[in-house]
Formats: structure tokens, C-alpha cells, sequence
């Protein structure tokens, strides 16, 4: 018999007609049936959706003013292969919001854990998003840092987790030809540098006063 799942929170335009956890190990799969609401007001008939259950996410884009340089991560990534990308990905620090934490302590604690670098000042928040609305339930908390690109370098990464993370630092010249070639495929890493390219003029002036 398939577990329950937690209740799905209410909402005036959903009908939960059951919610069970169909998988679940690093990650958790829940099979939902349920009804909403249709633009005509009228019900829709009954639909069943499997939701991954991922949860809180944070990702964090680390800029050195001074030097105009931006710190990356390069880690090999099993699911980018099966979609038929490389699985040596260039991306920026990311990592899920554990029980207690708030989004902002995640930018800084995976930005430790992933480069060795400490934030200078406090995360800028850059907004919230929705990275796979069609399947999951995961948010993703958007932020910028301020960094010392001087001071990065090396591998790094949780051994616990088996990471083996390796920093790349780009001028911000080097970082506008990478999208332009599509070089970059992340996603919260390019929402994270097209906003860093259009705020990055007004974030030197903000931090220089500071």
C-alpha cells in the first residue's frame, strides 16, 4: 500500500482527491489526483500529476567589483548527459535550504562549501523562481555576492557528498561570449548572469559607497 503523502495546502481553485508519496529516497515523487478550477468557472475533470518534491533551493552568483571578474563552479552532472548536453557543467554555487536555514545563510554557506570564498557584506537578493513548474514543487532563491576573485582557486566540495567541485574565474567579457555561444546551459546560472550583467554597473556604485 503506497504511503501517504503531507497534505497539498489548500487553495479555492484545487479539489485533492488523494496525495501518495510514489517514490522516495534522495528524492521524493508524490502522485496526486485532484481537480481546479477552469477559466469558465466550471470544474476540470479528474487529473492525476506525479510532482517531484525537491523543495528549497538557493543559488548565488559571486562578483568581484574591483577586478570585474565572476567566480563559477565546474562539476560533472549525470542528468545533462541523459538530455544529450556535456556533464562537465559550468555553473554558479547552488545548493537545497535545510531545516532552520534561511535562504540567505544557504548563499553563504554554499559558497563556502563550494569555492572556499566568504561573502563580502550580505547576499543581494535577486528574486525567486519556479525552475520546473510543470513537474516540481522546488523554489529557487536567487542571489549575488559580492567576492575576492583573487583568493579563488583550487577543488572543492562536501567529501561527505563526494563532490569534487573546480573553480572557474571569468572576466565578465570572458562570461558575455560564453552565453553568446550557449555555452552556458544552467538555468538559475543564466538568470543569474543576465541579471548581473544588466545590474552590474549599479551594484559597483552601490558597493564602492560602502
Amino acid at each position: 500500500m503506497s504511503e501517504r503523502a503531507p497534505a497539498v495546502p489548500p487553495h479555492p481553485d484545487l479539489d485533492v482527491r488523494s496525495s501518495v508519496i510514489g517514490f522516495k529516497r534522495y528524492l521524493r515523487v508524490d502522485t496526486i489526483r485532484f481537480r481546479h478550477r477552469l477559466f469558465s468557472g466550471e470544474w476540470s475533470g479528474e487529473r492525476t500529476f506525479d510532482v517531484l518534491r525537491r523543495g528549497e533551493a538557493v543559488a548565488v552568483v559571486l562578483y568581484d567589483p574591483d577586478r570585474d571578474q565572476v567566480v563559477l563552479i565546474e562539476q560533472f552532472r549525470l542528468a545533462p548527459w541523459l538530455s544529450g548536453s556535456s556533464p562537465w557543467q559550468l555553473e554558479a554555487p547552488a545548493g537545497m535550504v535545510d531545516a532552520g536555514e534561511t535562504p540567505e545563510a544557504v548563499a553563504v554557506r554554499e559558497t563556502g562549501e563550494e569555492t572556499g570564498l566568504v561573502p563580502i557584506g550580505d547576499p543581494v537578493p535577486i528574486q525567486r523562481y519556479l525552475p520546473t513548474p510543470g513537474g516540481s514543487d522546488e523554489g529557487l532563491s536567487l542571489f549575488c555576492c559580492r567576492i575576492d576573485a583573487s583568493a579563488a582557486g583550487g577543488i572543492h566540495g562536501l567529501a561527505t557528498e563526494q563532490e569534487d567541485i573546480r573553480i572557474a574565474v571569468k572576466t565578465v567579457a570572458e562570461i558575455e561570449t560564453l552565453l553568446d555561444a550557449g555555452a552556458i546551459e544552467n538555468g538559475h546560472t543564466l538568470v543569474g548572469l543576465y541579471w548581473l550583467l544588466r545590474h552590474r554597473d549599479r551594484l559597483r556604485r552601490d558597493w564602492a559607497r560602502r
